[in-house]
């Protein structure tokens, strides 16, 4: 054993060590650069050509972007800035623009001098979509010519060429990048037409005089709905106005602050609405922040003190009440944070979160003058929000009772988890799976047909509570939300997002690593499962955006030829299958409505068996339209749910009435 020891010791070595260089790097790890390959992971090769230009805009010298996806699946992004430049550089010895597309962490963005504001920080963006691109041309206008050189998976194919332009364009400048996505990295490509318009929309918005063009001949079938064009005068006022637009607001016009504050131009609009969620929107040299940052931070510290401050020096909040919490000020606030800095320190190249220390201090600073004269030169508004406040304080403190009595109720009952409950023998979360069962005859099966090692089952009763339309204390109070609250046993968040502790959701006290809805296939089961997806995404949100929730697919179809029986999911597969079928005799099709349709045996093989099941993964791409959607579709205002349906009725292809 010794000797064999020895032996593998010895075979490990300086040879073993890998080393990777450049462009090797990228295309052995584009996790690393791009977050992903999936969609998200191609959209983000658009958004990092497509910022270079936006960074063209804040410097001064770009007033139009143009992106085109060909039919083919190639992009083309194209801008009137300056013009990439095309002399040597003293240290590589290429031209600018071969450095800019060819070498990670070159650009014009580190030295301050040719960007004081950019949103591209690491400098990889051009380099690394060449890296994972079959091809790439870059076409650069300046000095009255046009160059162009072409790239092939992040090295240079071509030498860069020039010719004079036309009299009449000689004063023309710009870049414009071609490339074709690497089906090797990213499969099929797949491009989401309403993803990447939402996207140059906030660009837009956050860049007021911007024009943005998008056209996508891959989506020709959309025509003649496959372009679009962004241009907003008002900025990110015209933002929130836009995102309340199906809200009754608490006061008309949104609270809107610019400044520049020792070298960082910070921009903020807000605008409160009777809704009881918060949405906040944080931006940093233009790339959304979605994990907020420092400069979140700032805004929810100048907004709680400001109106603390108003609410005590008016009165409105009494000497024996206590002071308005975070949670208070946030619920029913539609906000847009802006900030433009020098330096920005982003975790990670796809910049998901904000680390400048200052930017706290300055958005504070900046909000709360701001904010202070607003509400002083506005009284009535002023009480309209502190009102609005402190209905969301006495809901947040009803609620809190609530929980304490449901607490007590179940001590009383000699246990704290739901008498319905199945509850599986593994201990361990991560085996761990619950279904949540739509029905007394559904789970009473599931019961009988799971494998009771480590699937849990809770039958729900009734009809889930909307809750996007209840206050806090009677979602906490509902029978069958309670249930689920505690079986789950991460507690609940009625106000997602918010950083503070004591918000009630722990996920390190998740009791199931994977909570999947099963409802019945018919209209009421999508009811069903609507409302517990609104649930989820508005009270336990982290069990989404960690993977943890899942929706089961039982059969539409049974489907027995003689003896033989089996099983189709999807219309197209029935239909398919039919006609394979048509010669033979004794072919009997059932339809499943029901859960309780199916024998134990039926439930476990199609739907709850590990080996042969389909479970769908709850995901959200983006939460801000996610959010938007669920309002629409669940909230009190009835004629944005109208207009859903009359603009999507003719797309239904199976109708249950």
């Amino acid at each position: 054993m010794a000797a064999l020891k020895q032996q593998r010791d010895d075979e490990y070595s300086a040879s073993d060590i890998q080393v990777l260089e450049g462009m090797e790097a990228v295309r052995k790890r584009p996790g690393m650069y791009i977050g992903s390959t999936d969609q998200r992971g191609l959209h983000h090769l658009i958004y990092e050509i497509v910022d270079n230009s936006v960074d063209e805009f804040m410097a001064g010298y770009c007033s139009s972007v143009t992106v085109v996806i060909r039919e083919d699946g190639s992009v083309k992004v194209d801008d009137d800035g300056r013009g990439i430049p095309v002399d040597k550089h003293p240290t590589t010895g290429l031209t600018a623009l071969e450095t800019v597309m060819t070498t990670l962490h070159a650009g014009g963005k580190f030295g301050g001098k040719a960007y004081a504001v950019s949103g591209g920080l690491h400098g990889v963006g051009a380099s690394v979509v060449n890296a994972l691109s079959i091809w790439v041309k870059a076409y650069v206008t300046r000095d009255g010519n046009l160059y162009e050189q072409e790239y092939s998976r992040g090295i240079s194919s071509t030498e860069l060429t020039s010719q004079a332009l036309q009299n009449g364009s000689s004063g023309h400048t710009g870049t414009a990048i071609e490339f074709m996505p690497d089906t090797e990295i990213f499969g099929e490509l797949v491009y989401d037409f309403n993803v990447l318009s939402n996207r140059f929309k906030e660009m837009a918005y956050l860049n007021k005089g911007l024009k943005i063009t998008f056209k996508s001949e891959w989506h020709s079938s959309r025509w003649p709905n496959n372009e679009v064009t962004y241009y907003f005068d008002g900025g990110i006022s015209s933002f929130v106005r836009g995102l309340n637009q199906n809200r009754g607001v608490v006061h008309e016009n949104p609270i809107y602050v610019e400044k520049d504050l020792d070298g960082t131009k910070v921009e903020v609009a807000l605008q409160y609405n009777d809704t009881f969620s918060e949405f906040v929107y944080a931006f940093a040299n233009c790339i959304n922040t979605e994990d907020g940052g420092t400069h979140v931070t700032g805004f929810r510290s100048a907004l709680t003190r400001v109106l603390n401050d108003y609410g005590r020096k008016q009165k409105l909040i009494k000497d024996n009440e206590p002071n308005l919490s975070g949670e208070d000020v946030r619920e029913g606030v539609t906000a847009v944070i802006s900030v433009k800095l020098k330096d920005p320190q982003f975790e990670g190249q796809t910049k998901n979160k904000l680390g400048n220390p200052e930017a706290r201090t300055q958005v504070e600073t900046v909000l709360g003058e701001a904010l202070q004269i607003f509400l002083e030169d506005n009284p009535r508004e002023g009480r309209a929000i502190i009102d609005k406040c402190m209905t969301s304080q006495r809901a947040r403190e009803a609620a809190r009772k609530a929980r304490e009595l449901i607490i007590r109720k179940n001590a009383m009952d000699g246990g704290g988890l739901p008498g319905k409950l199945a509850d599986c023998s593994e201990k361990n979360p991560e085996l761990c799976e619950i279904y949540l069962v739509e029905g007394d005859s559904a789970g009473g099966t599931a019961k009988m047909g799971r494998d009771r090692r480590f699937q849990a089952i809770l039958p729900l009763w009734g009809k889930i509570l909307n809750v996007e339309k209840a206050q806090p204390d009677k979602i906490v109070s509902h029978d069958a939300i309670r249930s689920m609250i505690t079986a789950i046993g991460a507690g609940v968040d009625s106000r997602v997002g918010v950083e503070e502790e004591g918000t009630g959701f722990d996920l390190e006290k998740l009791r199931y690593h994977r909570i999947i809805i099963m409802c019945d296939a018919d209209v009421d089961g999508s009811h069903i499962r609507t409302l517990l997806l609104t649930f989820f995404f508005r009270h336990m949100r982290p069990l989404v955006e960690h993977g943890h929730l899942y929706i089961a697919q039982p059969p539409l179809y049974k489907i027995n030829v003689g003896k033989k029986e089996q099983y189709v999911y999807t219309e197209g597969e029935r239909e398919e299958l039919m006609e394979q079928l048509t010669s033979k005799r004794s072919v009997n099709l059932q339809r499943y409505k029901g859960l309780g349709e199916m024998n134990a045996d039926q439930l476990w093989q199609t739907t709850m068996n590990p080996e042969s099941r389909t479970l769908l993964q709850v995901d959200v791409e983006d939460f801000g339209q996610a959010a938007d959607e669920f309002e629409r579709l669940m909230g009190d205002e009835v004629e944005p749910r109208r207009n859903f349906i009359q603009t999507n009725a003719l797309e239904v292809a199976n109708l249950d009435i």
